[in-house]
């Protein structure tokens, strides 16, 4: 009996906490706060100036805002079951990439010369950490990490 009751308790604590990942998945940063956290980010990095992070958050703002109408529009799309066509595919990734090539252009004005090389390095950094990520999920998962080497002091 003491097994069965240890049993059911340890299925309901696992159901109610699976069911509280998804509801904090859910919640969402609004595209402000993910600007204000990015436009932070950067200052921090890149030491910019008052005026450059205001600028900054503005086009990081811009840019989350068309993105939210390009997945809106995507995903009415696939709800209606409405396949795009290649002409259609390809006017978006052009549309994209030349919002990709603005951004850039606008973040070359703003930063000064050593600003944006660091941006560079950093947009370059995180696109391969992506590739890598992408790459081990394809291949099953991810590596398990070996254990690294305590130091001692």
């Amino acid at each position: 009996m003491k097994k069965i009751v240890l049993v059911l308790l340890l299925a309901i604590s696992f159901v109610g906490f699976s069911q509280e990942k998804k509801e904090m998945q859910k919640e969402r940063l609004t595209n402000e706060q993910r600007a204000e956290l990015e436009s932070k980010k950067m200052k921090l990095d890149l030491d910019l100036n008052d005026k450059q992070t205001a600028e900054v958050k503005k086009l990081l703002l811009e840019q989350q805002n068309k993105g939210d109408e390009v997945r809106k529009t995507m995903k009415a799309k696939k709800e209606s079951g409405v396949k795009p066509s290649q002409d259609e595919i390809f006017k978006m990734k052009n549309e994209l990439l030349d919002r990709q090539i603005a951004f850039k252009g606008e973040m070359k004005k703003l930063l000064t010369p050593e600003q944006y090389a660091k941006w560079e390095a950093t947009r370059e950094a995180k696109k391969d950490k992506m590739k890598e990520h992408f790459k081990q999920r394809k291949e099953g998962g991810p590596k398990k990490r070996k254990p690294e080497a305590i130091e001692e002091n």
